[in-house]
């Protein structure tokens, strides 16, 4: 078993949800990467999306593409995403870590040989933006087997049946992609992700994280009323953008801190 249920679970007994931040690995220099997942987690972080850069995020928004894009500069592959866990797994093997990307890099480096690698690594989920539920109940097989939880992603246009798709095939916890549009996009509909959260939670019996467009604490606040898991990523590269090299791991920090206190109620 991964770390992710134990993580949601102690958070639920302490009456918590689960602060999701999301970094690129490699971005914006491959000696900062494990500095800033150190921040995330001092900022508060209860679970870690480490993303592998890929040359066409489909769905991600510009900023994320534009890590992507300087963590490929550096030369950053899949097989040292996972050199990367395995460093930070000598220091942290409490906090779940959880590689999110596409299928191409995967596939690239061999399905049953990426199980083998991340499972000892220490990655406890993955979530591959492009493998749709039913065409991948082989590939989440896999990852089980290896203590992996594969992760999927279920959006506004979502039907019933898909709900019931990834009930069967996923685990961990599932990612709600809360509008319309790439990460980083704006228009937010609280409302609507209020209404939907239940259902879904209903039907997929798991934890249920919102992502996409949600940028500062009182956002991240209001989606800890309703949901398991808050997700943030774009404003997390961004903060890294706004300062120096120096500066990023303290500024992410120093963010991250502020939506924690947010979403447990120390900031009214």
């Amino acid at each position: 078993m991964s770390r992710i249920p134990a993580t949601f679970a102690a958070l639920a007994a302490q009456g918590r949800k689960a602060l999701i931040p999301f970094i690129t690995a490699g971005d914006p220099d491959p000696d900062l990467s494990l500095p800033l997942m150190r921040a995330l987690v001092a900022g508060g972080a209860d679970i870690i999306e480490l993303g592998v850069p890929f040359s066409d995020p489909m769905a991600d928004g510009p900023t994320i593409q534009r890590a992507s894009e300087r963590a490929l500069a550096h030369g950053i592959s899949l097989r040292r995403v996972l050199a990367l866990v395995r460093e930070f797994r000598k220091e942290n093997a409490a906090t779940p870590v959880v590689l999110m990307g596409y299928a191409n890099p995967v596939e690239t480096y061999g399905v049953v040989a990426f199980a083998k690698d991340a499972s000892e690594a220490g990655v406890d989920g993955v979530l591959v933006v492009d493998y749709p539920p039913e065409e991948c109940a082989g590939f989440a097989a896999l990852m089980k087997q290896a203590n992996i939880d594969p992760i999927f992603l279920l959006a506004p246009t979502s039907t019933e049946r898909r709900y019931d798709e990834v009930a069967q095939i996923g685990s961990g916890y599932i990612y709600y992609v809360s509008l319309k549009g790439v990460t980083g996009s704006g228009n937010l509909d609280l409302d609507e992700v209020a209404r939907r959260i239940p259902l879904i939670r209903e039907k997929v019996g798991m934890p249920v994280g919102v992502g996409f467009g949600i940028r500062d604490a009182a956002t991240a606040a209001r989606i800890a009323k309703v949901a398991d898991a808050v997700v943030i990523g774009s404003r997390i590269i961004e903060e890294i953008e706004s300062g120096g090299a120096a500066e990023a791991p303290r500024r992410v920090t120093a963010f991250l801190s502020g939506v924690r206190a947010a979403m447990d109620g120390e900031i009214p």
